[in-house]
């Protein structure tokens, strides 16, 4: 590019220093992000000095099977796309032809020669999107290209306002497309086993997307000009107000899908180009996870059963947001008799029903907190009490003093790893000699996707990173397998999930040393000297036995 002057030495010497400062990004990429050259000229030039074709690519090109050979996910962040098999290779468009480290990728996922063809990156993401059916459609294509159009049963609020502009906006919002576009999202989240809706605007496109096995995946996105309707139509039946853009506001639509009941918890918060909308869908009868079936080894499972059949004390499961928590504990709940013990919750909200048993959502706006419910409801004569989460002091100290005074408390904390939990407590009050005396364990946990049975492969070599995590963690793989998509998992080569573990069990030693207020270091030392297996053990052991990957662990595992 320098030779044929499309761009200058000081031009190049900027991209190479920017490359140093974010490797993440190619020189190449950097050029064509700063303007300093246009892509389509910089590609045929860089293709014509590596002797690789150059072409404008449509979803004309592609062969449909073998696009399917990458997961979706994987085709966006590297900016390729397989396009057919030529002999006994695989012809592949790439935005990036420099990128020696993708070239190595992409032979090691296909298990093929690759045939590199240099594309724009517009022409390869735009296909992409077409294949998939991301790009923007009419919300009467969407409807019209979907399996069912469910109606979701909620009362509309129709709030007066004063503004003639708002007045329209929801005349428009309750239109028949608006409202069975609407409906056909909330049918198609459920029915794609989503846990979140998440519409997000751009400045000239909406995304829409739906978190699936704890990852967003796109989905087909409506005109921006229908953007404003479709927030203010949430908005209505979650009894927001639609004149207020300019603040995040939080609701709630009760609902009936398919003669199923929903509570969708609704939050708006103000961005550059609009209102984002995150929708939490919550399952009132969501069917609950057998033990056998959460992912429990044989050694983890026997204590976690042990620990839910204790009379009294503490035991507490720890892990970030959307880990799986709560089902661990309403699924160790489902060991106890329910008939001979008087079970009861705290949550917010209840999120699964469970027969024989007391459960009580927190409401704050009038006053009924996690510490408030707890404190009234120890005078119920409990032997059982599940706190949703212990967010405060306040909440942990009854629940140290609940535990002491002949209760089995069952709670989730939001940390690491099982050990810093006791950290945790300490941080927010509680004295180190409490908790040794009523902590009886902790469950560390995380959510990894399951490889999808249908077209799980044997896989070969790790990536560099990869190794470098399977050495750092002693693990000795023998095996590897991936998934390779398939319309059965959408592509992703994943379907389902399932929990690592680690339980810190607290013996006589680890008490003393707790009460004498050890660092953390001491405490998970003492920890693995007693045997605990870490999270990334554990998922070194799910990888051998071909239930997950080795991406997969190192994306809930590597973050701390």
């Amino acid at each position: 590019m320098l030779d044929q002057g499309l761009v200058s030495q000081e031009q190049l010497d900027a991209a190479i220093k920017r490359h140093g400062d974010n490797p993440g990004l190619g020189i190449l990429q950097m050029l064509v992000k700063s303007g300093a050259v246009d892509e389509v000229r910089a590609l045929q030039a860089v293709a014509g000095y590596c002797k690789f074709p150059f072409m404008r690519i449509t979803a004309e090109e592609v062969d449909k099977d073998t696009f399917c050979l990458l997961p979706v996910e994987y085709l966006r962040s590297n900016v390729v796309i397989p396009l057919r098999r030529q002999d006994d290779a695989i012809v592949v468009a790439v935005g990036d032809p420099v990128n020696a480290f993708l070239l190595d990728d992409l032979k090691q996922h296909l298990q093929k020669d690759v045939q590199i063809i240099v594309s724009p990156s517009k022409d390869i993401l735009q296909t992409i999107d077409g294949l998939t059916g991301v790009a923007a459609q009419s919300m009467e294509d969407i409807l019209r290209s979907a399996e069912t159009s469910d109606e979701v049963g909620v009362d509309v609020f129709k709030s007066e306002t004063e503004e003639i502009s708002d007045l329209n906006i929801m005349i428009i919002a309750e239109r028949g497309s608006v409202v069975q576009y609407v409906n056909h999202v909330i049918s198609s989240a459920i029915r794609n086993r989503a846990s979140d809706i998440h519409i997000e605007p751009g400045e000239d496109c909406v995304r829409v997307r739906y978190r699936i096995d704890g990852v967003l995946v796109e989905q087909p996105a409506p005109p921006r000009d229908q953007y404003l309707a479709i927030i203010s139509r949430l908005k209505i039946m979650a009894e927001l107000d639609i004149a207020e853009r300019r603040l995040p506001q939080d609701g709630r639509i009760r609902a009936a899908v398919n003669g199923r009941r929903f509570d969708f918890r609704i939050s708006t918060f103000p961005t550059t180009h609009g209102e984002k909308c995150v929708v939490r869908i919550l399952d009132d009868h969501m069917t609950l996870v057998g033990l056998d079936k959460l992912g429990m080894s044989d050694d983890t499972l026997k204590a976690f059963s042990e620990q839910m059949l204790r009379p009294y004390g503490i035991f507490l499961v720890t892990g970030p947001t959307g880990s799986g928590k709560s089902t661990t504990l309403y699924s160790g709940l489902r060991l106890l008799d329910r008939r001979k013990l008087n079970i009861c919750t705290i949550e917010d909200p209840v999120e699964y029903e469970l027969s024989l048993t007391a459960q009580t959502g927190v409401n704050e706006r009038v006053g009924l907190t996690f510490p408030t419910a707890l404190r009234n409801l120890l005078r119920q004569d409990p032997d059982v009490v599940m706190v949703g989460e212990i967010r405060d002091g306040q909440t942990a100290r009854i629940a140290v003093q609940a535990a002491l005074t002949g209760h089995l408390v069952l709670s989730t904390l939001h940390t690491n790893d099982a050990p810093s939990a006791i950290v945790r407590l300490i941080d927010i009050g509680v004295e180190p000699f409490l908790i040794g005396a009523s902590v009886n364990a902790v469950l560390g946990q995380r959510l990894v996707r399951r490889l999808c049975p249908d077209c799980k492969t044997a896989g070969t070599e790790l990536k560099q990173t990869e190794a470098a995590y399977v050495e750092k963690y002693g693990g000795a793989l023998k095996q590897l397998y991936r998934g390779a998509g398939c319309p059965k998992c959408q592509n992703t080569g994943y379907k389902g999930r399932l929990g690592l573990y680690e339980m810190l069990m607290l013996d006589g030693d680890l008490r003393g040393l707790i009460s004498r207020n050890a660092s953390l270091d001491d405490i998970r030392h003492a920890a693995r000297e007693q045997g605990m297996r870490t999270l990334q053990e554990d998922g070194l052991e799910k990888i051998t036995a071909g239930l997950t990957t080795v991406e997969e662990v190192m994306r809930v595992t590597t973050a701390w």
